[in-house]
């Protein structure tokens, strides 16, 4: 069979990346459209990964709006091209250039806030993937698994940690370290949102600087952090998830990077304007198992990172935690390789149940048709 996955951003990347591997060993042909957006494109070159790129986007608000002609055009005619018997995406290229060469598609979907996208995109897929912890119904064809989207390249059935990672940041081997991670903003599902001031990075580093070393991953390139002691961080975007998985605490006004470190037993505080009552379920999730903070203010970030450096038994507890949590949530690979194997007709699988019914208690990681 022939598969054709959508990658828009660097986290389409990671949650398609071994799914690619696994249907192209078993002998289908694959291709991935990538939109040229920061680095999907050296993340696809860094995985060897088949892609053909459909546009380019920058990080500013507003770059993709006048660019969204030509994506549709180049997406359609590279589809056409290729004739694929099932189409993966996020949204609206996925479900739109789907309908157009008439092959069902699959919408693996994780951002609530994103609900201009939902409303032009689901009505086309033949199934609408989400985690458990989504809270927005979004029709008869919406399915749920236990777990998130970074459950497809950092479960533990995946992933497995590189510890040499700190020889290449140039580290001693018991020297801790954080991560500042600062959101471009640029996203649809950004408009309107804003995530840590010029003032706020400056007190955080500020801070975090009394305790650990600090590394600044700034999406946008426009942190001013020229006169800190923190350090850029310059290694190919492809080890950012080993970065993340030695350090002692990521800080993040970004969304994808603080469910990741979650997923990987880092201790992360979250602060943007998403944060607030209405909430998305999934942050909302990992607060309420104590893998995350969500927090609105400079000064709760300091509170909370203070705590988190000054335990003691800080890399244990939050690990252990991690473990517990992940017992019983699904390698999602294999949920997309079977979704594959029986071209998106999901009820015949088991281990996903449609929104709103209840769980059956599968086995924890049973998913069905084609399991490894």
């Amino acid at each position: 069979m022939k598969y054709l996955f959508f990658t828009n951003t660097p986290a389409h990347v990671h949650l398609y990346k071994h799914a690619v591997r696994t249907l192209r060993e078993r002998g289908h042909d694959v291709l991935v459209l990538a939109r040229d957006y920061t680095c999907t494109v050296d993340l696809l070159e860094w995985y060897d990964l088949p892609y053909a790129v459909y546009g380019t986007c920058e990080t500013s608000k507003g770059s993709l709006l006048s660019r969204l002609p030509a994506h549709y055009a180049r997406a359609i005619r590279h589809a056409r091209r290729f004739d694929p018997d099932l189409v993966f995406g996020m949204g609206g290229y996925a479900a739109h250039t789907g309908a157009v060469i008439r092959t069902p598609t699959v919408l693996l979907i994780d951002s609530e806030p994103a609900s201009f996208d939902h409303t032009i995109s689901t009505p086309f897929a033949r199934a609408v993937l989400t985690p458990n912890t989504f809270r927005k119904d979004l029709g008869e064809k919406h399915y749920v698994f236990p777990g998130f989207k970074e459950c497809a390249y950092l479960h533990p059935e995946v992933y497995d940690s590189n510890p040499s990672i700190r020889d290449r940041l140039g580290l001693d081997p018991d020297e801790p370290y954080a991560i500042l991670r600062l959101n471009a903003f640029g996203s649809q599902h950004d408009v309107g949102k804003h995530g840590l001031s010029s003032a706020d990075r400056r007190r955080i580093v500020e801070r975090l600087g009394d305790d650990v070393t600090v590394f600044v991953s700034d999406e946008g390139g426009d942190a001013d952090l020229e006169t800190l002691s923190a350090r850029p961080f310059d290694l190919h975007p492809a080890l950012m998830h080993d970065v993340l998985s030695e350090a002692a605490l990521l800080i993040a006004d970004t969304q994808t990077m603080v469910t990741e470190a979650a997923v990987l037993g880092t201790p992360a505080i979250r602060s943007n304007s998403f944060v607030g009552d209405d909430d998305m379920g999934n942050f909302v999730e990992l607060e309420n198992q104590g893998l995350i903070h969500n927090v609105a203010s400079a000064d709760a970030i300091l509170e909370r990172a203070t705590a988190v450096l000054r335990d003691d038994d800080r890399d244990e507890k939050w690990r252990r935690r991690r473990d517990d949590y992940l017992s019983d949530k699904v390698n999602l690979t294999d949920v997309i390789v079977d979704v594959a194997s029986v071209r998106g007709h999901v009820d015949e699988l088991e281990g996903l149940r449609q929104f709103g019914q209840p769980s059956r208690q599968e086995p924890a990681g049973s998913v069905g048709v084609g399991s490894d």
